[in-house]
């Protein structure tokens, strides 16, 4: 059975024209050894950069690593507003001095349950019309293990003590979630069943007929978020079926980060 799916990179630019419609985004692949990668004056030419998930491991390390944590690292030297999901949380981390470990609780699959704001995250703009504790689309491995200088951590849960940052360095300002708030319900059912095989050696399913199943059934709901037989079974709330309060983080990084940044850059 094919597993469906869209390449992470077309996702999230897909997401960024739909919040500012008429947006010119780049995309960029520092992992791959014959990209060239913009620096310097290049990267000042942007008003924000967003770094998706990857099957990447920050500890691993290696030229594919390196390569994205130096350019994260010479974007924090621009002004450049950035927004990380996921390993783009992690490689911000590693950029400005944090570390990165594999979880010793295991995956987060599926949904990041209970994530909490913090006092911080609570007055932080990037969490303007969100709940106070929300659920949101997770697949991870991985974990900060110990935040960089200059990071204040805005949201917590069970699995990950830190589910969201903002970290202030060099004058710039990144803001990273390790959940997925730009994934639909469609691509998280695309990746249970891309990965299903490792996630019935967790333990998280019994079988392939349980991976299908629980990957049908999250595609029903992208289809008909009001289903409530669906959400109901699968505890899924408003905070994910809800396109806009999914979104949130990423429109209010548009919104207080990339549009004043514009501006103050004479192109708004």
């Amino acid at each position: 059975m094919e597993a469906g799916g869209i390449p992470a990179s077309k996702g999230y630019s897909d997401l960024l024209r739909e919040l500012l419609p008429g947006a010119a985004v780049d995309i960029c692949h520092p992992g791959d050894l014959k990209a060239a990668l913009p620096d310097g004056e290049a990267l000042e030419g942007y008003d924000g950069i967003t770094i998706t998930g990857s099957a990447l491991h920050v500890y691993q390390g290696g030229p594919e690593v390196m390569r994205q944590v130096e350019l994260v690292r010479a974007a924090m030297q621009t002004g450049t507003p950035l927004f990380g999901s996921c390993w783009g949380l992690q490689v911000i981390t590693a950029a400005a001095g944090g570390s990165v470990r594999k979880n010793p609780r295991g995956r987060e699959i599926g949904f990041g349950r209970s994530i909490r704001l913090t006092e911080a995250g609570r007055k932080h703009p990037m969490y303007i019309g969100k709940h106070e504790v929300f659920n949101a689309p997770t697949v991870h491995l991985d974990e900060v293990e110990a935040v960089a200088p200059g990071t204040t951590v805005l949201a917590t849960n069970a699995m990950s003590e830190v589910q969201s940052v903002e970290v202030r360095t060099n004058g710039s300002v990144a803001w990273g979630v390790q959940y997925h708030p730009e994934y639909p319900l469609r691509e998280l059912a695309a990746i249970v069943r891309r990965i299903g095989t490792r996630l019935i050696g967790e333990g998280f399913f019994a079988d392939e007929h349980g991976v299908h199943g629980f990957a049908r059934d999250l595609d029903t709901l992208d289809r008909d978020p009001e289903c409530k037989r669906l959400s109901w079974l699968h505890g899924i709330s408003q905070n994910v079926l809800n396109k806009k309060l999914r979104t949130s983080e990423v429109a209010n990084w548009m919104e207080f980060q990339v549009l004043p940044t514009r501006a103050k850059r004479g192109r708004g």
